[in-house]
């Protein structure tokens, strides 16, 4: 991908699969890694043997939730805590927002193009596996960037 606006392709979306498989495996770790396009529609997913039933629902939710509010879930989680001001936006999306680390919105000029969404091991994998997908859209010369995450 280029710096002008443009959609996440699907030669991109494999690549962010591909990448993530390679680190998942690395750490040892089985995972569902879930790409979306700027709508939120599936648009590539793989899942690795071993990965509990649930994790693909997961992943999916995560890059969905992540395109509908244009915000990692890690963020989300902390603005849904009781007194912050998103709580109980877990309930909203028709109970498919996910509020926990793993889904990883992706800007072009500040435009929401996609997401990735992983989900098998701790949050804190999930988040390093989603940011492994990211970076080699990032090298692919793509004009994608995370939006607003700050890694836990």
């Amino acid at each position: 991908m280029t710096t002008r606006d443009k959609s996440l392709s699907l030669a991109d979306a494999k690549a962010m699969s591909q990448a993530a498989e390679t680190f998942a495996l690395q750490l040892g770790t089985p995972f569902s890694v879930a790409i979306v396009d700027s709508g939120g529609h599936l648009l590539h997913f793989t899942r690795d043997d071993g990965v509990a039933v649930g994790c693909a629902d997961l992943a999916i939710n995560k890059a969905y939730t992540a395109v509908a509010f244009g915000q990692a879930t890690a963020d989300l989680a902390r603005l849904a805590q009781p007194g912050a001001s998103l709580f109980g936006i877990q309930h909203s999306l028709g109970g498919r927002a996910v509020i926990f680390g793993g889904g990883i919105p992706l800007l072009s000029k500040g435009r929401v193009m996609g997401a990735v969404g992983v989900s098998a091991g701790t949050v804190e994998q999930d988040v390093a596996v989603a940011l492994a997908a990211m970076a080699a859209l990032e090298t692919g010369a793509a004009a994608a960037e995370p939006a607003g995450h700050r890694p836990d």
